[in-house]
């Protein structure tokens, strides 16, 4: 892999953010799946504190790049920073990447927050088990330390009453307010979510997303993969479209859903919004 050669326009591929720290600086991304060029010259900057919302149909690059943003998917050319450090990767004295270790991979994914479409929560585990596992097992606390917090986060996603709950036993909702209550288990710095509704009932998905309102309103760095254009509108700093593995047009929620100038955009608009 070799590091990108040149930075595209930042009006669209969507690389102009607020001042502050940046939480991702991804330049050039390149990812391939066989013949399939699935990411193709991807620039992207997320600044601290800010939420992204990723919108485009299926097929247009949109998990891929969330996987690629803890490493999940290995990306083959490019360039791709999180918390102002290389993800994956270490540089050599000649510039070049090579693929780093995996212990210093899983520490950076300690401060990366992922939460998947379909939970992926351990169904013999109860919910306060299954939020104090991680850090136990990966950042050494405490046991009783571990379980204190997961009551507490239970508590913050609503669901203090749920701690004593197998998956099996709780809604599609609640199971998803577990996984993002054992996301934050580990403090992460940044959130990744994936679809994080696409998989619940209607009726369900509301209380999912009151949950990353708050982590929103509450400072969190998120990037929020999603078809849910009222969240967007509501919540995002900037939306992010993504089409045929390219970013095809960013900007605040009110210029890219009410006023796109990409026909792309507009044709993907008039479907989910209609």
């Amino acid at each position: 892999m070799t590091p990108a050669g040149k930075t595209p326009d930042a009006d669209v591929e969507g690389t102009q953010s607020r001042a502050g720290t940046l939480a991702v600086e991804g330049t050039g991304i390149h990812k391939w799946f066989g013949p399939h060029h699935v990411l193709d010259d991807v620039s992207l900057q997320v600044a601290s504190g800010e939420v992204v919302v990723i919108i485009g149909p299926s097929g247009s690059g949109k998990t891929t790049l969330l996987r690629c943003l803890n490493h999940l998917e290995r990306i083959d050319r490019g360039r791709l920073l999180v918390n102002g450090h290389l993800i994956g990767y270490r540089e050599n004295a000649r510039g070049e990447l090579r693929e780093d270790s995996e212990a210093e991979i899983a520490r950076q994914r300690r401060e990366i927050g992922f939460v998947f479409q379909h939970f992926n929560l351990f169904p013999h585990l109860t919910a306060e088990q299954n939020i104090a596992l991680a850090p136990v097992r990966v950042r050494k606390a405490p046991r009783a330390q571990a379980l204190d917090e997961a009551r507490r986060l239970l508590a913050r996603v609503g669901l203090d009453d749920k701690r004593g709950s197998f998956p099996g036993q709780l809604s599609g909702g609640q199971r998803q307010r577990v996984a993002i209550a054992r996301a934050l288990a580990m403090r992460p710095r940044l959130m990744l979510f994936d679809e994080a509704t696409s998989a619940l009932d209607p009726e369900m998905v509301g209380e999912v997303l009151a949950v990353m309102r708050e982590l929103a309103s509450d400072g969190m760095t998120m990037i929020v993969v999603s078809h849910e254009m009222g969240f967007a509108r509501g919540v995002a700093d900037r939306v992010v479209m993504m089409d045929a593995g390219r970013i095809i047009e960013a900007g605040p929620p009110a210029q890219v859903l009410d006023s796109p100038a990409h026909e792309r955009t507009q044709a993907f608009l008039s479907k989910v919004l209609h």
